[in-house]
């Protein structure tokens, strides 16, 4: 019995160190496994045609990391959700973007995280958020498919103004621009000696406007000293006093003239004074 009880204590110590490792392992592996991954959600409106778990994710062209699992939004039918797992350290920002791309035209889907800007905050989850959630973009072939209504009307208008400007009167118009071209090449082609003569003529007369300009330039310099002169003359104190002499000449010759007239008049009256009746000299 005593060796019986023995075998059962060793069992049972066995078991228990068993138990014990197997739940440390497991320990260890999960701190490892949520200390190796990072989590974000982003939420692609649409089809998401060639995704699917374990589909690559890049950031910025690099893989990162890996599709972990796909879901129907329960708000929005047309919403897929997409849970990435990426390595950690990636400093994904709030402006970072996720979109659904191909490699080449017949390449696999993946997802690519642009870097979004280095002045804007680290993304995180936001309060109701189970994981920090990337805004998505439309891919380029969405963009593609997009636009591509507008490019085939721009296209259309296009072709209608080509095949206006490509017109029976237009290719005739332009036939005769052409023909005229030719003609006024051949012409300029027949002249070019005189054209060549009067491009001579012309570097030699402006050879010799160059003295010419020298000389009125001159001119121009002596004038404008002349002109400054003239001035100072004006506003000098001598010409007030030539003024002022001026009109006592003025006076002067008034007085002369009035001299003049009464000599005219009465001639001995200067000499003998006033013989009027009634006038007695002093």
């Amino acid at each position: 019995m005593e060796t019986r009880a023995n075998y059962v204590a060793v069992g049972a110590f066995v078991l228990a160190c068993v138990i014990g490792l197997v739940v440390t392992l497991l320990w260890f592996a999960g701190i490892q496994y949520s200390q190796e991954y990072e989590y974000y959600q982003t939420y692609f409106k649409g089809p998401v045609t060639g995704l699917a778990k374990g589909t690559t994710v890049r950031y910025n062209g690099i893989d990162v990391g890996r599709v972990d699992s796909l879901e129907f939004d329960p708000n929005d039918p047309q919403t897929v959700i997409v849970t990435l797992q990426v390595r950690p350290g990636l400093n994904i920002r709030e402006n970072s973007q996720a979109s659904i791309e191909s490699q080449g035209l017949t390449g696999g889907s993946y997802v690519e995280i642009d870097g979004g800007t280095a002045n804007s905050p680290l993304l995180t989850a936001q309060p109701g958020q189970r994981y920090p959630v990337i805004r998505a973009k439309a891919s380029t072939l969405q963009q593609i498919e997009e636009s591509a209504p507008q490019l085939l009307a721009k296209l259309n208008v296009t072709a209608e103004r080509v095949n206006d400007l490509l017109s029976d009167e237009n290719r005739k118009q332009l036939a005769d621009i052409l023909s005229n071209l030719n003609k006024t090449t051949a012409t300029l082609a027949q002249r070019s000696g005189d054209i060549d003569a009067t491009l001579k003529n012309l570097r030699t007369a402006t050879g010799k406007v160059g003295p010419v300009l020298d000389d009125v330039d001159e001119d121009a310099g002596q004038l404008g000293k002349l002109a400054k002169d003239a001035d100072a003359v004006v506003k000098s104190p001598a010409l007030a006093d030539i003024s002022d002499l001026t009109s006592d000449m003025k006076k002067l010759l008034a007085s002369l003239t009035r001299l003049s007239d009464q000599l005219d008049r009465q001639p001995t009256k200067l000499l003998f004074g006033d013989r009027r009746k009634g006038y007695s000299p002093k």
